[in-house]
């Protein structure tokens, strides 16, 4: 069996590879019916197939940006560096992925260098963010994705500057109202699990804080994480709050069996395993059902009212 995946990830020791190569022969199915959707675009179209390299890439203007800037990425590296930042930055860098041999000092190439170099670029490109923790996880990722640190600099520009609002800013004002506004879904959704909460005091940031941060990076498997980060692309953040109820809602009576303030705390944990999110394909369907409708402007209005209620706290 092989101990790495195709992203560079080790497994760990109980890993469950009987299911998931059973989980993998059917998923391919569905990858090849799409590959031979594709390649029938890309016959009609050679415009589709040079963007097509770019589909994830193109959304939310991270291309245009980057043929509107020739040069731009490369002169952030080339200025002069705010001393705080990079000491910030490379203090994060073991700390990223240590169970992925593609970031370990031994690689080559290394992607810690290239890391580094997106996440410093960056931090001087948007100075009101600069650094915050948990931007090297999503650096890293997009890393892995495209294979060129260039493209995964504007990508991080539109997750951070257009799709996730003020997530990673110093005061993480945008990533507490999501947290919160979940919460609020919770109740009109699977309100038995808010009021189980609620009577424990558990506060949602305790259970889904990661999620948000990391865009379920290290939560959920790889594959499953890809498919919803391609959501995220074309349609923007209202894929987060899909995925969360749709975890939560179907382990609703797993999660009303805890007793307690730590019981639930873990019973969260236990969720984003095994084979339900394993199973990527008919996951994402399911987000797309499970959590009933969810529109945008549900979601803009729970966002005011959330933020207004945590600036009123202080």
């Amino acid at each position: 069996f092989c101990r790495v995946d195709p992203y560079g990830f080790e497994r760990p020791e109980d890993f469950d590879y009987a299911s998931y190569e059973a989980f993998f022969s059917r998923y391919l199915v569905v990858l090849t019916r799409r590959a031979i959707k594709w390649s029938k675009l890309l016959k009609g179209n050679n415009s589709i197939q040079k963007s097509l390299k770019g589909e994830l890439y193109a959304c939310f203007g991270a291309q245009a940006n980057m043929e509107q800037n020739p040069g731009y990425y490369h002169r952030l590296l080339e200025g002069e560096k705010n001393d705080k930042l990079v000491e910030a930055i490379k203090t994060d860098m073991n700390r990223t992925f240590p169970d992925n041999v593609k970031f370990r000092k031994t690689a080559d190439p290394c992607l810690q260098r290239t890391l580094y170099n997106v996440l410093v670029a960056y931090g001087h490109h948007n100075k009101a963010v600069g650094y915050c923790q948990g931007m090297n996880f999503i650096a890293g990722y997009l890393i892995l994705i495209t294979k060129n640190e260039e493209e995964s600099f504007w990508l991080l520009d539109a997750l951070i500057g257009r799709i996730l609002p003020d997530y990673y800013s110093p005061a993480m004002l945008g990533l507490k109202t999501d947290q919160e506004v979940l919460g609020e879904l919770v109740k009109m959704k699977v309100p038995a699990v808010a009021e189980l909460m609620e009577r424990h005091g558990v506060m949602w940031t305790l259970v889904v804080s990661r999620w948000f941060i990391c865009l379920f990076i290290d939560i959920l498997p790889v594959e499953t994480v890809l498919r919803i980060w391609d959501c995220l692309f074309y349609e923007g953040s209202k894929i987060i709050f899909r995925v969360a109820l749709t975890l939560i809602k179907q382990h609703q009576a797993f999660i009303l069996e805890a007793t307690n303030f730590p019981d639930i705390c873990d019973k969260f944990k236990q969720i984003t395993k095994g084979t339900f999110v394993t199973e990527c394909h008919s996951f994402m369907q399911k987000t797309f059902t499970d959590p009933g409708s969810l529109s945008m402007a549900t979601i803009n209005k729970l966002r005011e009212t959330c933020r207004e209620k945590l600036l009123s706290q202080g």
